[in-house]
């Protein structure tokens, strides 16, 4: 059994009935946050899905981490293949139910990942530069394609502890699915599952920021929020149709 099954009471709806696809562990995660009115999110969302809100406004996050263990079960890590660096720009959506997450963009620095996520998840995935070091506490990030830049370093500054129930940190992290449009339009859903997350609260100084300038979003300033966790183990289920996403 994988090891992130040992742990489902935390979850908002059963797990799918079907077996689990793919697998990954997700570490050295920054979660930045940032407040934007939903009117401003709607023309990135397909009108399928509902842009939701936490206490009158929406949110986007802008999440940096590092992806090991990636791999279509049964197989074994493969060299190279299964970890590489991650950057996602994500919003907080609903179909059928299911809050979930809807990405604006993954950024990645493995061209086969990039490749795969398009063309089976039918993510906006992007080639680019990128590295995650470590030193005296802090990870140093730094991702790099045409128009769209992250440079800084972040650590965490508490110890580890769950977010509570009916919190905004809670409705921002634990999210159990993601949401993808087809070329022809339709609305599929991939669940995920993993312990709930180990939070810890953060620091973070960003240098240089167009991730979001790359989309058009107006989001200034520093984040409103920032959490760090160091590690989940994750399986993946294969994408089905949303119900009202047709």
């Amino acid at each position: 059994m994988h090891p992130s099954l040992a742990h489902v009471d935390h979850r908002p709806w059963p797990l799918p009935r079907s077996r689990w696809a793919w697998r990954q562990t997700w570490r050295e995660l920054l979660f930045a946050h940032w407040p934007v009115p939903v009117d401003e999110l709607r023309r990135y969302v397909p009108p399928e899905l509902s842009i939701q809100e936490f206490d009158g406004t929406s949110w986007v996050g802008l999440v940096p981490f590092r992806m090991t263990g990636v791999m279509l079960r049964p197989l074994p890590d493969l060299p190279w293949i299964s970890a590489f660096p991650e950057l996602n720009v994500r919003l907080y959506v609903e179909l059928d139910g299911k809050p979930g997450v809807w990405f604006l963009s993954l950024d990645a620095a493995n061209p086969l990942a990039v490749w795969a996520a398009r063309r089976f998840f039918h993510l906006p995935y992007y080639l680019a530069r990128m590295s995650l070091r470590s030193s005296d506490g802090a990870f140093h990030y730094d991702s790099r394609r045409p128009g769209a830049t992250l440079m800084g370093s972040y650590l965490p500054v508490s110890e580890v502890y769950a977010a509570v129930p009916g919190s905004l940190e809670h409705w921002l992290t634990e999210r159990y699915c993601l949401y993808a449009r087809k070329p022809d339009g339709s609305i599929w859903r991939n669940e995920v599952h993993h312990a709930q997350w180990p939070l810890q609260r953060a620091q973070a100084e960003i240098a240089e920021n167009t991730m979001f300038d790359f989309h058009g979003l107006r989001v200034g300033g520093p984040p409103a929020l920032l959490h760090y966790s160091e590690r989940v183990d994750v399986v993946v289920w294969s994408a089905e149709r949303g119900r009202k996403g047709r």
